[in-house]
């Protein structure tokens, strides 16, 4: 059972990356409104991508110190938050689709959010062609940089 232990830890990470995606997805999804087919689609496409995190997960369970992994890895948890930030976007610029009672702070909470993420996790994609370990460590960045930015918005 022992053995088994980084197939264990890359099941409660690819939950953990999937609650995180789930209460931001909650979180953006409250201040929409109304939907269109565009939305929905877009909507639809960050599902799958959500729904095929847990395969890159347990590579890295079984493969984490090699480069392509991480790439592969950090790749799609990029590209699924950058599905999750199209339908942001897509949302917001259509006035009919967002509560008007959005402020202006949490919109612009929202945009930089939405960017942070994929930008990390892209940055760590070039980190790790010098070093597998950097770029898996660089994703501590996000928690710093995220806290940062809800301490900014908040001032």
């Amino acid at each position: 059972m022992l053995g088994l232990s980084p197939k264990y830890l890359s099941y409660v990470v690819s939950f953990l990356v999937i609650l995180i995606f789930w209460i931001s997805h909650h979180t953006i999804f409250s201040t929409i409104r109304g939907y269109d087919r565009v939305l929905i689609w877009l909507n639809s496409l960050f599902l799958m991508f959500v729904a095929f995190l847990p395969f890159p997960t347990a590579l890295l369970g079984e493969y984490g110190s090699q480069q392509l992994v991480v790439v592969i890895y950090a790749g799609s948890v990029a590209i699924t938050r950058l599905m999750l930030s199209a339908a942001w976007w897509y949302a917001y610029d259509k006035p009919h689709l967002i509560r008007s009672s959005m402020d202006s702070v949490t919109a612009r909470a929202f945009h930089i959010r939405a960017l942070y993420l994929p930008l990390v996790f892209l940055l760590s994609i070039a980190i790790s062609f010098f070093s597998v370990d950097a770029a898996v460590y660089s994703w501590v960045l996000l928690l710093v940089g995220d806290s940062v930015v809800l301490y900014v918005l908040r001032r």
